[in-house]
């Protein structure tokens, strides 16, 4: 109830952010441009609302819109806004279009009409081209996206009805208080007047601002002086709610939560995708009474989940004729990571031969309750599960369980030596003394030199003195809830961690260089004995990078130098 009401709020918040305040005069601008159709306000505000829903139900259900990048919106946008401002500029403008000719003529009146006079189809395609900006401005509208939808879609659309709702009645307030004020003037109603053309050239202003990234700009200024800076209220209002998505992935040794008949395990649900199973569905209830099934949670950007894949594959080969398999839940924390050629691409690179499923709806996730990548649930032939471990380590532990389990079973008569792994890593965690550090706005706890949970462009600074495992950014970025996108060439990264390894998470809409310093100096010509990956990056594919690998567990400076616009980076952690 508590997240509803805050969802109501957001939206009626949503109006005074930075990144929408440039967009306001759209708005009001449609519904004052003719001032006495009463029923404009409401038909340009339903149809942004029904845009923000539609947009919303689409990131979450269609993979394809992941692969769209952030300038079509922006493109998008800016057009349509265009197209409507000449058409408000230069009322005859289409009747002197060659297109003419091609076009059924009622059709083409029909438009016109939309724009100029009291058809409805001008007013509801100006308020369809601006849902897709409305929706990155406001973190309470991605803990909806990004947590709530994946868990329950009931709840997800309530809420998501309660932040539209908030937003509708702001935007008609604003609008009707507007219209009312132009009613007093002369003029409203001619289309070819001046109220009407007055709007279409700020329609037009707002729509090649757009394109250019004025808006963006605009933004910035905004939040340099502090002007309605609502999203720290809406920031303080959500730290009163439990709606985390997960406690991200454990690097930690790892922790043995149960031992031995804690219930029946839940079953395999809502699953997107099978890899490794014939295209055929697979079930943890069709090994009851036959064998004992290991559930792996993991997901492939997750440089934890992939150092226990080694262990996992020996584990596979050695026990598979014995009764044993493996089940890989791979639950996205990432959009890209939904999309299943990426994931059949990652389990190719790290030769994955148990089969593994796709939980992109977090069905199963849900199910067994999980909050932590990586996770291992160990079933026996009875379907309990008898053994649970979180994150790295307590390799031979669990070998030693799978061993008990399949004795039990009776396929394995005695308990065999626990044998080595190849292409396992050795990981001090003890040496490891960084944490791992996200970038969207959604869960940067460590960003030292902006503002927290601030979704939208940030202009930083990085200050004369770093702190340890502490996230510093220079330039200008835009700061989405997964990602924070650099929005101009030559923005940097500032870290001063400790660990032997450091990777990062990170994609590009096109290919973007980044060039990596340690220490003040170009990574190429850092100190003897540190194992260089490259001085510089090229950045494109939607996965997990590896920057740095030294040649011990020591502190050091990292700077990164992101030459180009467009590139995302997620996360960083240390190994």
């Amino acid at each position: 109830m508590t997240l509803l009401i805050i969802s109501f709020i957001a939206g009626m918040l949503t109006v005074l952010a930075p990144c929408v305040l440039p967009l306001l005069p759209i708005v009001i601008g449609g519904s004052l441009s003719d001032a006495r159709d009463r029923a404009k306000p409401y038909i340009i505000t339903a149809s942004l609302v029904v845009s923000v829903f539609v947009f919303t139900l689409l990131l979450k259900a269609s993979t394809l819109v992941i692969d769209i990048p952030q300038s079509f919106w922006t493109w998008f946008s800016g057009g349509i806004l265009i197209m409507l401002g000449l058409m408000l500029v230069f009322p005859t403008l289409w009747e002197h279009l060659p297109i003419n000719a091609l076009v059924n003529r009622k059709s083409q009146a029909l438009l016109a009409e939309g724009s100029n006079k009291k058809s409805i189809w001008g007013d509801v395609i100006m308020g369809v081209a601006l849902g897709p900006v409305f929706s990155t401005c406001s973190p309470t509208y991605f803990v909806i996206l990004a947590t709530v939808l994946p868990s329950s879609l009931v709840l997800g659309l309530l809420y998501l009805l309660a932040y539209t709702v908030g937003l509708a009645l702001m935007l008609i307030l604003i609008a009707l208080i507007g219209q009312r004020l132009i009613t007093k003037l002369g003029g409203a109603a001619d289309p070819h007047g001046w109220v009407k053309r007055g709007m279409g050239v700020v329609i037009l202003l707002v729509g090649f601002a757009i394109i250019a990234g004025i808006d963006k700009k605009i933004e910035a200024a905004l939040l340099d002086v502090g002007i309605f800076d609502v999203t720290q209220v809406e920031q303080q209002l959500l730290n009163k709610v439990d709606t985390t998505s997960s406690d991200s992935s454990a690097s930690t040794p790892g922790t043995t939560l149960l031992l031995k008949n804690e219930g029946t395990a839940p079953e395999l649900t809502q699953l997107s995708g099978y890899i490794h199973t014939d295209g055929k569905p697979i079930t943890i209830g069709e090994f009851h009474g036959k064998g004992v099934v290991l559930v792996d949670f993991w997901t492939y950007s997750c440089i934890n989940c992939r150092r226990t894949v080694p262990y996992l594959n020996t584990w596979y080969e050695r026990y598979k004729d014995k009764g044993f398999t493996i089940i890989g839940v791979h639950t996205p924390e990432f959009a890209f990571e939904h999309m299943y050629d990426n994931v059949a691409a990652a389990v190719k690179e790290l030769g994955i031969m148990y089969p593994v499923v796709l939980d992109n709806d977090y069905g199963t996730w849900n199910a067994f309750g999980n909050r932590f990548w990586p996770r291992k649930y160990l079933v026996d032939d009875k379907g309990n599960i008898v053994y649970d471990h979180i994150g790295e380590g307590g390799y031979d532990e669990t070998e030693e369980a799978i061993q008990e389990a399949l004795r039990e079973l009776g396929t394995l008569s005695k308990r065999m030596p626990i044998g080595t792994v190849t292409g396992a890593t050795d990981v001090n965690v003890a040496g490891v003394g960084s944490p791992e550090t996200y970038f969207g706005s959604n869960r940067n706890a460590y960003l030292a030199n902006g503002t927290r949970g601030k979704s939208g462009v940030q202009v930083f600074t990085i200050p004369a003195t770093i702190k340890p495992n502490t996230l510093y950014l220079g330039g200008s970025w835009n700061m989405a809830p997964e990602y924070a996108e650099t929005n101009t060439p030559n923005a940097e990264v500032v870290y001063r961690f400790t660990a032997k390894n450091v990777y990062m998470v990170a994609a590009s809409n096109g290919r973007s260089v980044v060039d990596v310093f340690v220490d003040g100096h170009s990574i190429r010509e850092a100190e003897s004995g540190v194992d260089v990956v490259d001085s510089s990056l090229d950045i494109g594919e939607d996965r997990l990078y590896h920057i740095y690998s030294g040649g011990s567990y020591e502190s050091h400076t990292l700077r990164l130098h992101m030459r180009d616009p467009g590139l995302q980076v997620f996360t960083f952690t240390f190994g």
